[in-house]
């Protein structure tokens, strides 16, 4: 195949579904009363994509790209706050193609020696995901590698999609959708699968808000870029092709402290024994924390969208 812009709508996600369904796991689903997480009187599934290849959703994004693109001689590239570098490594490796990837200092142990055990030429470089997106630039410059984008990339955000296709056939009935926000490549593609057939909230946190600000500005501005899920939930602004994805279909976007990222993790471990990494519980921190107050009985899907970290202290 070659590189062509590729619309990213249902009939697109459908197409990808099944061109990286040899190569994906179909995640699995839990449901669960809301209040077996202290998240009130809702009904809650869970969609565990922590349990995806290379430890996040970011696997279908990641294969997307290699199987839809035209790869060359010089392999591809990748910046990432860890988890996308993780999985264009993994995909990198089962394909049999060239990778490097660069990550910024935030990136956790568990991510960067994910990287370095699927085998790509890893590079650490500045202190937030732009920095290492700017030094992954000039590497395609002068190498001529495809450049695989986390978030802002028709590929990444169709890969994505296939989430929402998964979990609409296995929760057909949900009223409200909750997903974690970073570039907005995950949530963009399950909107863009839904289609506003349910509500769709994007979960930041406070410290790094880019839906939140692009949605305020009407288009994407530069936002700060904190938190403790820094290594996955804090580019410095929402993604050009994003943007219009999620204006379109995104109901609203909602705020939590990292205090709320934390005990969320903690919920998740206490009742579950789900190891969830502080991106990855985000999303259910809007409820547990109150951030998004469900009504009585409403059916609330949550993307469990990470796991590579370690499972320290979680009892404490």
């Amino acid at each position: 195949m070659t590189d062509q812009v590729v619309a990213v709508n249902r009939a697109e996600i459908a197409r990808f579904e099944t061109l990286l369904r040899p190569h994906v796991r179909r995640t699995p689903t839990i449901e669960i009363d809301g209040s077996d997480l202290a998240a009130g009187a809702c009904k809650l599934c869970l969609k565990l994509e922590l349990l995806q290849h290379s430890g996040s959703f970011k696997a279908r994004g990641a294969f997307a790209n290699l199987l839809a693109r035209k790869l060359p001689a010089a392999g591809v590239v990748a910046a990432s706050g860890g988890n996308h570098g993780a999985a264009v490594a993994y995909a990198a490796m089962r394909l049999q193609v060239p990778a490097k990837i660069f990550v910024p200092s935030v990136s956790s142990p568990a991510k960067v020696q994910r990287i370095r055990e699927y085998g790509a030429d890893l590079v650490i470089h500045g202190d937030r995901y732009a920095d290492a997106l700017a030094a992954s630039e000039a590497w395609m410059q002068r190498s001529g590698a495809m450049s695989v984008h986390a978030f802002d990339q028709s590929e990444t955000m169709l890969g994505q999609g296939t989430v929402g296709i998964e979990l609409s056939r296995q929760a057909p009935n949900l009223d409200t959708l909750l997903v974690a926000v970073g570039g907005g490549g995950l949530i963009a593609g399950i909107a863009a699968w839904y289609s506003g057939s349910i509500k769709v909230v994007g979960v930041e946190p406070v410290a790094a808000p880019t839906l939140t600000k692009a949605f305020e500005a009407g288009h994407p501005v530069d936002a700060p870029a904190g938190s403790v899920a820094a290594d996955s939930l804090a580019p410095r602004r929402v993604g050009e092709l994003v943007f219009p994805i999620a204006r379109k279909y995104v109901h609203e976007t909602v705020l939590v402290t990292d205090e709320a990222i934390g005990l969320a993790q903690l919920a998740l471990w206490r009742s579950l024994r789900v190891v969830a990494e502080p991106g990855g519980a985000a999303a259910l921190s809007a409820l547990t924390s109150g951030a998004y107050k469900a009504r009585c009985g409403e059916r609330v899907g949550v993307i469990v969208s990470g796991g590579n970290t370690t499972a320290v202290n979680l009892d404490r």
